[in-house]
Parts: C-alpha cells; structure tokens; sequence
C-alpha cells in the first residue's frame, strides 16, 4: 500500500490554489491537513467548497506547518514573492510544489534553487500546461521521432485577463479599480501577459526541444494606458538550428477553455522531418510528416495513470523516490526562466540580447 501523503495549502495569491487542493482532497493517497493565508477572506471560497475544518486553517504559515506537520507543501503566493516564500518554507522538511510561474528573475529562480538543495526535498514547479492531454501527446511523438529534430516552437498563449475567473474557471468582470489593487497588474510583484504567460512557452518549448537554449531572444510588449504591465508581448528566440515565437496575450477574444480564440491558443511545433499543431484542450493533432506530407488527425489518448494532474503527478514521482521531469523540474524550468528575464531585459531596452545565464 502507498504511504498517505500530508499535504498543506500556503498564501492563496494565485487562483490556482482552489484547482490545486480539489486535486488533494479527490485523491486517495493524501489527505489536506490544513490551508493558510493571511487573509482569511481569501481562503472562504476554498473552506466552503471543499469543507476544511476550521482546525485547519490558519493565518501563519509556520504555525500551519509545526502544527499540521505536512509532507508536501503548495505555494501559491504572488510571482514576486515566489524566493521569499521558498526560503521561508523549506528549512521545514517539506517537499514544495510552486504553482507557475517559477519566479519573477533568475535570480530569484536560483535563490529557490539553492534554498532547497540542501534539505534531500524536491522543488516542483507545476505548469498545467503539461496536464493537456494534446501537448502531452505532442510530446510523445517528439520523443518517438515522429518529426526529426525539433528546430521551430510556436505558441500562442493567454486568457481574457487573470481577473476575469477564479478556482474552478468561475467567470468574473473585473474593474478598474480592482486591476490597479490587483497584484497581477503590477510590476514589482511580477504581474503582466509576459510573466504570467511566456513561462509556459519557453519551458514547454524547452521540453519539446529537448533542453536547447536559445543564442538571444527579442522581445516587444504593449499594454493598456494607466496600468503598469503588459498585456501583450512577442518574443523570438533564435537557437544554432531555428528560430521560434512565444506571443503571450491577456486580452483575447475568448478564453479558450470556453470558445478557442483566434489566433488559437496553443503550440506549433516544426521538426527536420514533419509538423504538430497542438491546441489547448484539443481532442486530436495535426500532424505532417515527409511520409504523410497532407497532414492527419492524430488521436490523443488519455494521460497515464497517475499523471491526470500536478498532484497526482508528485506524488507518484515521491511514492517512487524519483524526481519530477520535464517542465516542472527546476532543470527545464530555469531554461525557461533564462528566456524571460533575456525578453524581460529586451523589451526594456528595446534590443536583441544574448541569452543571460547568472
């Protein structure tokens, strides 16, 4: 039998926390031992849906984590603070998921990086891109060879904006007023399109790509008068063997869990041998190959037992003694992390960049 895992809830900044602990509380080897914020209004929503006991909830973060004694650890705080809450957390003895993005800087990456090395814990950084069934299935037939070498990355990637829907995709109509108090839209807490978007670009195109780093990366961004982020941004990274583009977009026509967009939200993939379109939430791909230069459907299956989602994922990782791979392990992710603050420091100064790595 599978050892029980304890798991705890820390800083609910991030919507993605409500998603996070449903996850928890619907799986058979792990129980939610208690959940945290400093403001209790903002974990009502998640108490009421999932009927956490008032014993496990608290407003201090290390009294949660002596008194609960969890083995795994979510954090969900804003971007900006992603290093401060890892060094908080991790002399405690406990695994730590991060819910994306990996952090605001690479050096911030870093300071996760190390805050945990010595502990024998594992940093997850959970992406739910990874737990499209589509993109999953893109990358099984990238590492089958179904394409050759990859040498291009396409993604389009965003959402009507982070305001516009809470835990479980429950719509919402922000205001102005709530956009300029939102850390989302601001700056020094990590907020904007590029931050919040470009991550799952660049880290999933590292998966697919098979870890390559870029030469230098341009990137532009465009937002809305009176906020202080983006809420457009276009980068282009140019590789020894290709060249490709990550546009992220608070803004778009729809939000594709809803009605897909146009552009669609997504990933095109070119490789020496063929092509995959992989959209979100698609029930099949669009493949080319040099045998099959017309391009088919190509189904998607399911994902494998216990990878349905980012908790199942852990813990069958822990329950394994293995590492997580691929866009939540550090390794990728700091790849991915080095584009954007390259396309970070490119918008800012309006030119092309050599990839930083510090």
């Amino acid at each position: 039998m599978m050892k029980p895992w304890r798991i705890a809830g820390i800083n609910f900044s991030h919507m993605h926390m409500g998603d996070l602990l449903r996850q928890v509380t619907e799986h058979t080897d792990c129980e939610l031992v208690g959940i945290c914020d400093a403001d209790p209004k903002a974990m009502q929503p998640t108490i009421d849906a999932l009927n956490v006991p008032a014993d496990n909830v608290f407003t201090d973060e290390l009294e949660c984590v002596k008194t609960t004694k969890p083995d795994l650890v979510i954090l969900c705080p804003p971007t900006g603070e992603h290093a401060d809450w890892v060094e908080r957390i991790a002399p405690l003895d406990v695994h730590l998921l991060v819910e994306k993005p990996f952090a605001a800087s690479l050096a911030d990456a870093d300071r996760m990086i190390n805050a945990m090395r010595p502990t024998g814990k594992q940093l997850i950084i959970n992406w739910p891109a990874r737990w499209d069934r589509a993109h999953y299935a893109t990358w099984c037939l990238i590492n089958d060879n179904t394409i050759g070498d990859v040498i291009e990355v396409h993604h389009y990637g965003g959402n009507r904006g982070p305001l516009y829907h809470g835990a479980d995709k429950i719509e919402i109509e922000p205001t102005a007023e709530e956009k300029q108090n939102s850390w989302w839209y601001s700056l020094e807490a990590g907020g904007g399109s590029l931050r919040d978007y470009l991550g799952y670009g660049v880290t999933m195109g590292t998966w697919f790509n098979g870890g390559k780093k870029p030469i230098d990366v341009t990137c532009v961004t465009t937002g809305t008068k009176g906020l202080e982020v983006d809420e457009h941004s276009i980068t282009i990274a140019r590789y020894a063997d290709g060249m490709s583009k990550f546009e992220t977009r608070w803004g778009t026509f729809t939000d594709p869990w809803v009605h897909q967009p146009q552009p669609k939200c997504g990933y095109v993939v070119r490789g020496t041998h063929g092509t995959i379109a992989s959209y979100d939430y698609a029930e099949t791909l669009r493949v080319q190959t040099n045998e099959r230069p017309e391009g088919y459907d190509h189904p998607i299956a399911d994902l494998p037992a216990g990878e349905a989602n980012g908790i199942e994922y852990t813990l069958s990782r822990l329950n394994q003694d293995l590492p997580v791979e691929g866009p939540l392990s550090p390794t990728v992710a700091r790849i991915g992390q080095q584009i954007i603050e390259t396309a970070i420091q490119s918008a800012a100064q309006q030119r092309t960049l050599p990839l930083i790595d510090r």
